[in-house]
């Protein structure tokens, strides 16, 4: 079932966490992307790592398409154009990349595809707009100056919706720093799914910590 780039915005923005996340097993990731979504966060970035992401990602998403078909894939740590296409046609909902590469937004405005180019200045951010990126993604967010940068920015541009990654955890003193500081949504990755969840299989406390932070961004956003 075809889901169009505003209904993954919406999604996005509503669960207000990302889980970011690779393995190499699909069966681990199928196990993993679905603890998220039972959690609450059908949105899940899958990062472009090692070899052979490109196959081992169609993989994952042809099974989630037939049996999980509310789920929302996307692909991370996109830096070129062509890369963007092969996971576009493995039918990638949103794409997210490292930096701002204004080939790759072009590409999936093309397809009608969400795409969120990392950003570490305000001139990025500007730039990024001018391509039609409807979020941006932050990044790395701690780095380049964390909450005091986001607020800064939405001081001349509130129109800005951003989403870092990098420094932000799942615990309601991070979340109240960075929602405060006007931020639409946050990727999260070890910390939200553990490598240690992971070897053990834990899927339930994979879930559990999801849909935790996931209530922890709606118990702030309610205050």
């Amino acid at each position: 079932m075809p889901i169009d780039r505003l209904s993954v915005l919406t999604a996005l923005q509503t669960q207000g966490v990302a889980p970011v996340f690779y393995h190499s097993d699909p069966e681990v990731c199928l196990n993993v992307i679905r603890a998220c979504a039972r959690g609450g966060a059908k949105a899940v970035e899958f990062t472009n790592r090692g070899d052979f992401a490109c196959d081992l990602f169609g993989e994952i998403n042809r099974e989630l398409i037939k049996t999980d078909p509310d789920v929302v894939l996307g692909i991370g740590s996109i830096i070129d154009a062509g890369t963007a296409a092969q996971f576009l046609n493995r039918g990638a909902r949103f794409v997210v990349s490292p930096c701002l590469v204004p080939d790759v937004a072009r590409v999936c405005n093309r397809r009608m595809v969400a795409y969120f180019p990392g950003c570490g200045s305000v001139r990025d951010i500007g730039e990024a707009q001018e391509l039609g990126c409807e979020i941006i993604k932050l990044f790395p967010g701690a780095s380049v100056g964390g909450p005091d940068f986001v607020k800064a920015v939405l001081g001349p541009m509130p129109w800005t919706k951003i989403m870092p990654t990098g420094g932000v955890d799942p615990d309601a003193a991070s979340i109240a720093k960075w929602f405060g500081a006007g931020i639409v949504a946050a990727g999260m990755g070890s910390k939200l799914i553990t490598d240690a969840a992971v070897k053990a299989g834990d899927w339930a406390g994979i879930e559990t910590q999801v849909r935790a932070t996931v209530d922890a961004i709606a118990a702030f956003r309610a205050s």
